[in-house]
């Protein structure tokens, strides 16, 4: 579930649930029914007491809404994040034990993206942790380019995830609740919370002054906790859970097809694809040296002993990639970023024609889902390389045509009306000419002049 959805549940009195009894009930799923055990409140806080390490696992009516979500309203869900515990948990222990984090933080992951190392958020969040690009880049060296995003690395996401609680955790005092809070909404408007309570330093009592979806937050992390240690007791059973292959790495210091190295080592597509998630098209560039490829262990010895053959055909196709990598609309393959303010009378269109890129480009590239701009708005404009060069290039040309035209125009005190030509234009390549003067020096009543026409551009002449 995302925060979304958990804004509509998120207080006491928007779901009516049973805290006084313990019963069954039953509800229809699928179109069949299915018992749904319910238990009291003081089950529950037990319950919890019993799992609670480092992190304190609070109970009230909004913690209580989201397990009854979770355990009643959505046990799809549920089921479908419970059988993915096996398959990426372990890799995300390994490092919390490395950085000596709680090991409950793993939960973390369910509520930032249900455990899909590929997710992406409307907001622009990527990747098992929801990193958004400019934190991930700047902050925590996770790169993107066409080829890859390594938001979506499950391991090295997992890493710099670690690295920024660890830093939540210290910046607000020591307490865990505080730093997840921050995790989904930023220091800045968790200080923002603790200043209009009056400084007040734990999240319930901040609670009220924190956004609407942070609120949620930290509710939702207790509820996904309790129902992942309580599923049978829930009647929640999961029939096969799902396991990543034991991997090693190989690696890659040249352009590599996926597909074909697939085909050409025995390893199955499918599970390349599995293990390297940030790969976005299925080939690694050769501008990224020492790429560590993930492939099966039990595979690591024949690839190494034949990497070279491998390589002579896994390294072909590099020029059918580079093509889909410059046509692909909001690729910045081969081009450099501009900032760009919008001005009086931009439309995208004008933007787009002078800059040589799509609209669709710059669309994509901002977030932005129509064509409305306002100014002072900042933009992304990504660039080719040679932009400039050829924008100089132009200029020079336009600039010796236009000595040329004032040389030719000064030995005989006239000029020829050129295709498209203006009397504001044409007043603009002479010093001291103006239109008024152009159109008293040669009896004009009107603006209009065309092709050909020889105006005097000089008096006595």
């Amino acid at each position: 579930m995302n925060l979304q959805q958990a804004d509509s549940i998120e207080e006491s009195d928007t779901i009516e649930i049973q805290m006084d009894s313990v019963s069954d009930s039953l509800i229809v799923l699928n179109h069949e029914y299915e018992f749904i055990p319910e238990f009291n409140n003081e089950i529950i806080q037990e319950r919890l007491s019993s799992i609670e390490n480092e992190i304190p696992l609070t109970y009230n009516s909004i913690v209580n809404s989201f397990i009854n979500y979770f355990t009643v309203t959505d046990r799809d869900y549920t089921r479908k994040v419970a059988k993915l515990q096996t398959k990426y948990f372990p890799m995300i222990e390994k490092y919390l034990a490395q950085y000596d984090l709680p090991e409950e933080l793993k939960y973390l992951a369910i509520v930032e993206s249900g455990l899909n190392p590929k997710a992406q958020s409307p907001a622009g969040a990527v990747g098992l942790w929801q990193f958004m690009p400019l934190t991930g880049r700047l902050d925590y060296g996770l790169h993107e380019n066409w080829y890859m995003d390594e938001k979506m690395d499950m391991e090295k996401s997992t890493d710099a995830a670690c690295r920024y609680l660890s830093f939540l955790y210290k910046y607000f005092y020591n307490d865990w609740q505080l730093a997840l809070a921050a995790y989904n909404t930023g220091p800045g408007n968790v200080r923002k919370a603790i200043r209009r309570s009056g400084y007040k330093k734990s999240f319930w009592e901040i609670y009220p002054y924190l956004y609407r979806e942070t609120r949620s937050y930290v509710p939702q992390f207790i509820a996904i906790m309790y129902s992942m240690n309580y599923l049978e007791e829930h009647n929640l059973f999961i029939d096969e859970y799902e396991y990543l292959p034991e991997y090693s790495t190989v690696t890659i210091n040249e352009f590599l097809n996926l597909s074909l190295f697939a085909e050409h080592s025995g390893i199955c597509i499918e599970t390349l694809n599995e293990l390297n998630p940030e790969l976005k098209h299925g080939a690694i560039s050769d501008h990224h040296a020492s790429y560590q490829l993930r492939i099966p262990s039990d595979q690591k010895e024949f690839v190494d002993s034949h990497l070279d053959e491998i390589m002579k055909f896994a390294s072909q196709g590099k020029e059918h990639f580079e093509r889909l990598a410059r046509n692909e609309l909001g690729s910045t393959y081969g081009r450099q970023k501009l900032a760009y303010k919008v001005k009086p009378g931009d439309v995208l269109g004008k933007i787009a024609q002078t800059y040589n890129v799509r609209i669709g480009d710059i669309q994509q590239w901002n977030n932005i889902r129509g064509t409305t701009i306002r100014v002072g708005q900042n933009l992304n404009i990504w660039i080719e390389d040679g932009f400039y060069d050829n924008v100089n290039m132009q200029l020079k040309a336009a600039s010796q045509n236009n000595l040329n035209s004032q040389r030719v125009a000064l030995k005989s005190g006239q000029y020829r009306v050129q295709y498209g030509d203006t009397l504001w234009d044409i007043s603009r390549k002479f010093e001291g000419l103006s239109v008024e003067k152009l159109k008293k020096m040669n009896n004009l009543e009107g603006n209009g002049i065309k092709p050909g026409q020889i105006l005097k551009i000089k008096e006595n002449s």
